[in-house]
C-alpha cells in the first residue's frame, strides 16, 4: 500500500494559503494558528520534495510546480467531499445541505415561486441559494463551492452536466407611449432599426444573448449600462431607449414600471433555463429530482397564468 506522505487536511491548508496568498490569513480561516499551519506546508512540501510557495518579507508566491499540484489538489479535494457526499446520501438521500447558484437575471423572479415548492417537496433538504454572474458559478461549482446553479444553457457552462427547466422567451420593453410600444401584431427586427437599446453590464450572459439577436438590427447601444434588470427597466421607463427583458421578468418588472410590453414575431428569442452540476457529482441523482421538481412547477404555474414568462 502506498505511503502518500500527506493528508487531506494539509492540502486544505495548502489550497487556502494559495487561495489566500498569505499565511496568517490562511490560517484564521482554517481556524489553526499561523505556527502550525506554516508547519503542515512545509512538511507537505517536503514529502513532496518540491517548493509549493515562494515566501518573503513582501508575501507569498506561488511556484510554477505550485500552479500546477495545487490544482490537482483542488480536484483531490472536490473528490474527497464527493465521496463524503455519497456516503451522507445513502443514509438520505433527500437531507442535508445543497448550495446552489443562480444567475441575477433568475433568481428575483424565479426564486419566489420555486423556493417554497422544493421546501415543501424535500422538508428535510436545506437549500443555500448564491447569487453570482455565470462564469463565478461555473467555476465554483467546479471548484466544489457550489453544487449545481441555474443557468442559461446558451452561456457558457464549461463541460457541465445540466436537465432543462424551461424555455423563457423574449419581449421587448419600451417607453410607455412611444410608437413601438403600441399593442399590435409582434414586434419583427426590422422595426428596431434605428433604436437606441440599453443593455446589462458586461459579464451578463444575458446581455450576451441580447447582442447576439440584435446583432443585424444596426441598433445603436447607449453608453449607459445597467447593473441589474430593474436598473435597466427603470432608464427604459424613464425614455432613455428600449430593452429586451426574459419573459419570467415581466411580471414583476411591469408592475413596478410604466413600460409597454411587445412580443417578438418568430422565430422569437429565447433562452434555456437549466440546472447544472458538476459531471459525475455524487449528487446527480439528487439534482435530477430537484430539477424535474422545477420544471414540474413553472410548468403548473404556466398552465395557471396567461403571462409571457416561462
Amino acid at each position: 500500500m502506498k505511503n502518500y506522505g500527506f493528508t487531506l487536511r494539509q492540502l486544505q491548508y495548502v489550497l487556502a494559503v494559495a487561495e489566500m496568498m498569505n499565511f496568517r490569513r490562511a490560517a484564521e480561516r482554517c481556524n489553526v494558528s499561523q505556527p502550525s499551519l506554516s508547519a503542515q506546508v512545509a512538511e507537505m512540501e517536503s514529502s513532496l520534495g518540491v517548493p509549493l510557495f515562494e515566501r518573503d518579507r513582501r508575501g507569498v508566491l506561488v511556484t510554477a510546480a505550485g500552479q500546477e499540484l495545487i490544482a490537482r489538489a483542488r480536484r483531490v479535494l472536490v473528490a474527497a467531499d464527493d465521496f463524503v457526499d455519497a456516503a451522507n446520501r445513502f443514509i438520505d438521500p433527500l437531507a442535508g445541505t445543497l448550495r446552489i447558484g443562480v444567475i441575477p437575471t433568475i433568481g428575483p423572479y424565479l426564486l419566489p415561486l420555486v423556493a417554497p415548492a422544493l421546501r415543501k417537496a424535500y422538508p428535510r433538504l436545506m437549500l443555500v441559494w448564491i447569487e453570482d454572474k455565470t462564469d463565478a458559478l461555473v467555476r465554483s461549482i467546479s471548484h466544489g463551492d457550489l453544487d449545481a446553479a441555474l443557468l442559461a444553457l446558451e452561456a457558457d457552462m464549461g463541460d457541465l452536466e445540466h436537465q432543462a427547466i424551461a424555455v423563457d422567451p423574449f419581449v421587448l420593453a419600451a417607453p410607455s407611449g412611444r410608437k413601438l410600444g403600441r399593442a399590435g401584431a409582434p414586434v419583427t427586427m426590422n422595426q428596431l432599426r434605428g433604436e437606441r437599446i440599453l443593455l446589462l453590464d458586461e459579464g451578463h450572459c444575458f446581455r450576451d444573448q441580447v447582442l447576439e439577436y440584435c446583432s443585424g438590427g444596426k441598433l445603436e447601444e447607449l453608453g449607459f449600462r445597467a447593473t441589474s434588470l430593474p436598473t435597466l427597466v427603470q432608464m427604459v421607463s424613464s425614455g432613455a431607449g428600449i430593452t429586451l427583458l426574459p419573459g419570467i421578468a415581466v411580471p414583476a418588472e411591469s408592475q413596478r414600471s410604466q413600460l409597454s410590453i411587445r412580443r417578438f414575431s418568430r422565430p422569437v428569442p429565447f433562452r434555456t433555463i437549466v440546472l447544472g452540476w458538476r459531471r459525475r457529482s455524487s449528487l446527480a441523482d439528487v439534482l435530477g429530482k430537484i430539477a424535474k421538481t422545477l420544471r414540474v412547477t413553472l410548468e403548473s404555474d404556466r398552465r395557471g397564468t396567461k403571462g409571457i414568462g416561462v
